[in-house]
């Protein structure tokens, strides 16, 4: 039996645009997910990595959590499998024995590039033939959204 599928054929712009946003964000991610996984990487573990390796200084789990939007006991498995590679380590934070901040090791730099080796490829495919213009128009809609939802996805 097929899975079923919305049918927003005939709907209005306005009626497709949220529909129509969630499914490509939910389709970027699988395929990146395809395209990690014969390396062990999960979209939990990859987006973990990626939002380490671009916050300056340390950071708390409960802090990464929040950036991530991932409950903290979910993050923690996954905080888990990456220190059990090698790819973080967990500190205390001096003042606060509960709190523990994390760290990228070196041995996550080439599982970093790969990540973003597939995720610029997957970019180059598939804005092929969109153009500079229409992704600036495109921002500039997703911030006067982001705007109105009370956040700015840029910050």
């Amino acid at each position: 039996m097929p899975t079923p599928r919305a049918n927003p054929r005939g709907s209005q712009p306005r009626e497709l645009f949220g529909f129509t946003l969630g499914q490509l964000a939910r389709m970027w991610r699988v395929e990146i997910d395809r395209r990690l996984s014969p390396y062990g990487l999960t979209e939990a573990r990859w987006m973990t990595l990626l939002h380490l390796s671009r916050i300056e200084g340390p950071v708390t789990q409960r802090a990464l959590a929040e950036v991530v939007s991932v409950q903290g006991p979910t993050l923690v498995r996954t905080l888990d499998w990456l220190e059990g590679r090698g790819f973080i380590e967990r500190q205390r934070l001096a003042g606060d024995r509960r709190a523990k901040s994390l760290h990228l090791t070196e041995r996550a730099a080439p599982t970093l590039e790969r990540i973003h080796s597939v995720v610029e490829g997957l970019r180059a495919e598939i804005l092929s033939g969109v153009d500079d213009t229409e992704l600036e128009s495109c921002l500039r809609t997703f911030r006067k959204i982001a705007a109105h939802l009370g956040g700015d996805p840029w910050t």
